[in-house]
């Protein structure tokens, strides 16, 4: 009897190990078709269908913004798992939209606009290794992680797209000129690599009261993108684009109220402030 309830107990454990390991290939999995999703935008891009390509991308950084929650929620991400998404994120959102810029509008400047091309990839590349390190300091604050330094990649994926959104929304055809897309890609690239704070969306949470207003928030939404998808990722571009103002005063802010916090802690154990500057 004994052995029996054992190996009952053991094939459960075994059961449920093989649960478990399936649960923690879920997050990597989305990584994956994250990757995929930016591959294929090229696909699109080389034959010109770029509201595809664009969507795609769109799709790209849907993914990336899902698996890091799931890693979490199945037990916490896996070293490997994080590697793995800079390594994604380099292709989905560095690679895949400048090569839709360059095919629809930068390679009408010629070495310029490679060169332009070359420097937001590597932009992007730095960005996603700062993070990297970044995201390994024991000594940051707890408050620090809902900030980014700089523009993180899956924004200056969409900022850089922007051009084409707006042609796509309002038939502007300036946009399509490499006079525009080259300073505006080079601005997007200084930002990624930056230390301007921005939000880090990821780390937002809903108060209890705040549940129904925020799902209602998300059908509106929905809504929007089903009915003029252009439209509403345009839209949430700039409303990005008009947070990075807030995120700069807010993270001030922070830094003059830990500043006071540590004068503070010095001033009662009687030794002199430090230098926070």
């Amino acid at each position: 009897m004994a052995r029996g309830r054992f190996s009952r107990r053991s094939r459960r454990a075994r059961r449920q190990l093989r649960l478990d390991s399936i649960n923690r290939l879920l997050p990597n999995a989305l990584t994956m078709l994250g990757l995929c999703a930016g591959l294929t935008a090229i696909r699109y891009g080389l034959q010109g269908n770029w509201q595809v390509a664009v969507m795609l991308v769109a799709a790209a950084a849907l993914l990336d913004s899902l698996d890091g929650r799931i890693a979490r929620l199945m037990g916490g991400p896996t070293e490997f798992g994080g590697q793995l998404d800079s390594l994604v994120d380099a292709i989905s959102f560095g690679v895949a939209p400048i090569t839709l810029i360059y095919l629809w509008s930068l390679s009408g400047a010629g070495g310029i606009g490679w060169a332009v091309t070359l420097v937001f990839v590597g932009c992007c590349v730095l960005r996603l290794a700062r993070f990297n390190i970044a995201a390994a300091d024991p000594d940051l604050p707890s408050w620090a992680g809902s900030f980014f330094s700089g523009v993180p990649a899956p924004a200056g994926a969409g900022l850089v797209l922007l051009p084409m959104m707006l042609n796509f929304v309002f038939g502007w055809s300036f946009v399509h000129s490499s006079a525009l897309t080259a300073p505006w890609t080079l601005a997007v690239s200084a930002l990624m690599i930056s230390r301007v704070p921005t939000y880090s969306f990821k780390r937002i949470r809903v108060s209890h009261g705040m549940v129904r207003p925020a799902m209602a928030g998300i059908v509106v939404l929905a809504a929007a993108a089903i009915s003029e998808p252009w439209a509403t990722l345009t839209g949430l571009v700039v409303a990005y684009i008009c947070t990075i103002p807030f995120s700069i005063r807010t993270f001030r802010r922070r830094v003059a109220e830990q500043a006071e916090e540590v004068g503070s802690a010095d001033a009662t154990r009687g030794t002199p402030p430090t230098d926070t500057a």
